[in-house]
């Protein structure tokens, strides 16, 4: 396999094949957690490190694994990371951590990340799966993200409310609030679920647009040809 495939194979989860977006997985969390923006981002920051953990142990681990058993250490792995890290987060962010409640230890049922070490890190060198792991997370990050912030928006009328649950009390900066009255539907989980939609709709129309866009440069010439 070329680099350049291999490169856009690994950095696919970003955008292309989004885990959110396109493969619809994580969905719980995705319409549970993000009714702000902060919800989102530390769900998505904590579910970024595990993936990147998970691929970088599988892919260096690879040779030595059981094939018959591979899917069972896939799960120990992921459960044992997800365990590190919800320990980590109730000790430094309690507060946030209260916040976020069982879904961070619910990172162990998201699908992505199962899917990450068997179709990546476990036939993939190290460099590859970390990639591959890091784009993944950043791309499930960014739907979290984009989520909360139209919810939070449409809901509440604020923008990077409790913002000093994730950098601290020292943060100087205020929440944004809009002059007008949030929409509670937006915060109901009804609204999560149209939020989602209209994500998953823009994504496939810019998809189309690009896609006709870059047909239409390709058939350019062959026009010039045909009509000199």
């Amino acid at each position: 396999m070329p680099a350049s495939d291999s490169d856009n194979s690994a950095t696919a989860g970003l955008w292309r094949n989004n885990p959110a977006l396109v493969q619809l997985l994580g969905i719980c969390p995705l319409l549970a957690v993000t009714t702000s923006l902060v919800n989102g981002l530390a769900l998505g920051l904590a579910t970024t490190v595990v993936i990147v953990a998970t691929n970088t142990l599988v892919s260096l681990a690879r040779r030595w694994m059981i094939p018959t058993l591979r899917i069972l250490l896939f799960v120990l792995i992921i459960a044992s990371f997800v365990t590190i890290v919800d320990l980590l987060s109730n000790a430094y962010f309690h507060d946030l951590h209260e916040v976020l409640g069982l879904f961070i230890p619910l990172i162990v049922t998201n699908c992505a990340i199962l899917a990450q070490a068997e179709t990546v890190a476990s036939r993939r060198p190290v460099g590859v799966s970390v990639l591959a792991g890091f784009a993944t997370g950043l791309g499930f990050t960014g739907a979290l993200v984009a989520l909360g912030t139209l919810r939070e928006l449409i809901g509440r009328g604020t923008l990077l409310a409790g913002l000093e649950l994730l950098v601290g009390q020292s943060a100087s900066m205020e929440p944004i609030v809009l002059p007008v009255r949030g929409l509670l539907v937006a915060a109901l989980p009804p609204g999560a679920f149209f939020g989602l939609a209209m994500l998953v709709a823009c994504k496939n129309w810019l998809d189309s647009r690009r896609s006709s866009a870059v047909r239409h440069s390709a058939e350019q010439p062959v026009r010039e040809l045909r009509d000199p």
